[in-house]
């Protein structure tokens, strides 16, 4: 049986680098996902996305540009802390899976609130493939616990 894994882009494409999520989850959709797995872009929609939350997954994996301090580019698989708005939101909610993944990037900058930045960064940009892949392999770990 397969299972249900949400795969949920976040961020904003006029962002520069904060619009990774939805750039790895428009080259996601250009793959073949075994039945079961949904590829999402919440962009900034965080209610919609903790309502997605609580409908009987098996795993979530979370996809997003977060500051960590390293090499722009660079790639993170985390377990979220607990305190992330989204995900207490889906908790008063609803059940919530006990499998969730963030699947983060370094970003190079990010624009100022009220700047309009189209397109990521060279080296955030050579991180969607990686990011895909690492995504694909969570997937697989996933259906086969």
């Amino acid at each position: 049986m397969n299972k249900k894994i949400l795969v949920a882009g976040l961020g904003n494409v006029f962002s520069g680098d904060g619009g990774f999520g939805p750039a790895v989850t428009f080259a996601l959709r250009e793959r073949t996902w075994p039945n079961g797995v949904e590829i999402v872009d919440f962009a900034e929609r965080n209610r919609d996305l903790a309502t997605a939350i609580t409908r009987g997954l098996d795993a979530v994996i979370l996809v997003d540009s977060i500051s960590r301090g390293g090499t722009p580019g660079t790639l993170y698989v985390l377990e979220p802390e607990p305190g992330i708005a989204v995900l207490e939101l889906a908790a008063k909610l609803g059940e919530t899976p006990r499998y969730i993944r963030l699947v983060g990037c370094e970003p190079a900058s990010r624009p100022a609130p009220d700047e309009i930045a189209h397109g990521l960064s060279p080296l955030v940009e050579a991180a969607v493939k990686p990011a895909t892949q690492l995504v694909a392999q969570l997937v697989r770990e996933v259906q086969c616990t």
